[in-house]
Order: C-alpha cells, then sequence, then structure tokens
C-alpha cells in the first residue's frame, strides 16, 4: 500500500460538515491508504493552521466557513478562477510544500445542473439569482463561464448587488429585493443561493406567479433536501435542483488533487451523505 494521504476540512465549527463521509467513501471505495478529518481551526489561528499543513504530511482541505475569504490571503498561490469568485475552498500542498487556493463551487454547481437535467444549458434564457454571498458569487461566475448572457442578481442590499454586478460585467444586472418577484418574468432558471427555507430559518418570501412553468429551479440549501420553495416550484410543474449535488460535486476535483483519483458521484453516496441529513 502506498504512502498514508491525509487531508481534511478547516472551518469554525467545522463538526457538522458532511465532507468526511464524502471523501472517506471514496477512500474505501477506491482502495486507497489515507483518511479525511475535521480540522477546527479558530480564525485567530488560521495562518499557523495553513501553514502546518505541510509539516503535518497533508495533501491539502478544504476551507469553510468562516475561512473562505481569510484563507486566500494566507496561501502562497490563488488561481484565477478562486480569485474571480473571491474566496477559495480547496487548499492543496504541492510537492515543495507550497499551497495553492482553488475554488470548485462555480463548477460543482453546474455539474449539479447537468446531473439532474443533461440537456441544460446556461444560454437557454435570463437566470435569477437570489442573494449576492459567496454562493451567489460561485454560481454567477459559473454560469457566465458556460455561456449565460442574462443573470439578475436580486438582493437585500442592492449597493452588495450593483458592486457584483459592476465586477462580473454586462450580463449582470443588479435588481432590489423587492423586484424579486416580476424578475422571474421569462426566465430559464432561478437559484436561491440565500439561507432562506433551510432547517431553522425562516421559508424563502418569493411569489412564483410570473416563474414560466419550463423554468429549472435551484436551490443551494440542502437541509432540508426539500426546501418550500422547491416544493412549490414542483407543484406547480417546474422542474427543480436541491442543494446536495453541488456539495458532492464539487468535492471530486478536490479529491483527484489530492487522492490522485477522480472519483463519481453514486447513488450509493447520495444516499449515505443522506442519511447523515
Amino acid at each position: 500500500m502506498g504512502k498514508f494521504v491525509l487531508s481534511g476540512v478547516m472551518g469554525w465549527p467545522v463538526s457538522h460538515s458532511r465532507s468526511p463521509a464524502i471523501h472517506n467513501h471514496w477512500v474505501a471505495r477506491h482502495g486507497l491508504n489515507g483518511a479525511y478529518v475535521l480540522l477546527p481551526v479558530d480564525p485567530q489561528r488560521l495562518q499557523a493552521a495553513i501553514a502546518g499543513l505541510a509539516a503535518l504530511g497533508f495533501a491539502g482541505c478544504n476551507v469553510t466557513i468562516p475561512h473562505k475569504v481569510t484563507a486566500m490571503r494566507l496561501v502562497d498561490r490563488v488561481d484565477a478562477l478562486a480569485q474571480k469568485i473571491g474566496a477559495i475552498n480547496t487548499i492543496v500542498v504541492d510537492a515543495d510544500g507550497s499551497t495553492t487556493g482553488t475554488n470548485n463551487d462555480a463548477a460543482g454547481y453546474i455539474q449539479s445542473l447537468r446531473d439532474a437535467q443533461p440537456g441544460w444549458r446556461a444560454d437557454a434564457g435570463p437566470v435569477a439569482v437570489l442573494g449576492c454571498g459567496g454562493a451567489a458569487r460561485a454560481v454567477v461566475v459559473g454560469l457566465l463561464q458556460e455561456g449565460a448572457t442574462e443573470i439578475r442578481v436580486c438582493n437585500r442590499s442592492l449597493d452588495a448587488a450593483q458592486a457584483l454586478a459592476r465586477e462580473m460585467g454586462a450580463s449582470v444586472q443588479a435588481l432590489p429585493w423587492e423586484a424579486r418577484h416580476a424578475a422571474l418574468a421569462g426566465v430559464a432558471l432561478l437559484v436561491n443561493t440565500t439561507n432562506q427555507g433551510m432547517s431553522g430559518q425562516a421559508a424563502l418570501d418569493i411569489v412564483l406567479d410570473a416563474l414560466p412553468v419550463d423554468a429549472l429551479v435551484s436551490d443551494l440549501v440542502y437541509v432540508p433536501l426539500t426546501t418550500p420553495l422547491l416544493a412549490a416550484a414542483r407543484l406547480r410543474g417546474n422542474p427543480a435542483v436541491d442543494g446536495l449535488g453541488m456539495l458532492l460535486n464539487q468535492a471530486r476535483p478536490a479529491f483527484h488533487a489530492w487522492f490522485g483519483v477522480l472519483p463519481e458521484v453514486t447513488p450509493e453516496l447520495r444516499q449515505l451523505v443522506l442519511a447523515g441529513l
């Protein structure tokens, strides 16, 4: 058996993370010599933790809340896509011990749509995105890369949405939160990137009357798997995609970078993670 490979996820707190279940399933499935562990790291000790990855023999780690932005400044290199998104979710320790930050959220999101609807196209029509935090940035970057020509971003802070639109270019339009209902007219895709609808949070306040019945509705929330938004969408006949696919698919390129194997998202893995939700 080859060298023992270590990876993990840095966050604060991090005990709720489903990532160990995902990665350790793949380690076992492919008969690899390694493990993926929880790395609870206080924000004040993040610099020391990242610097210590190589010394501890880690091939790298995932980075989650609240470290995804701060960690960008603490790695040796950040790839172009992560710079565009403005955060990293993966660190790779290179052979010389230096660290590279990447972000797989955009690719994971796009793949989750393709898994649900193999014929999906980003240029099928306008997109409405609710929220403009880190997840929204990854979604917008991913959609633009895939050829989306019109993205309407609705956010409670119009200033934040306008800043995102200026940064992303002419294809992105900022709208006030009050315009979210009307913004659904004619769209081919609706994406909720807010935490509304998550367990313990209020349901997303959105009226779907203007939404075309063939528009794809996507919610990044995966606890619960069927949010009030997705339930309402399915009731009126819209195809819908839950947030679990993005979580599973963003993990694949990170696993490949650390363990040298590109794993698959299988029904067995999905059921394993669902059982732990």
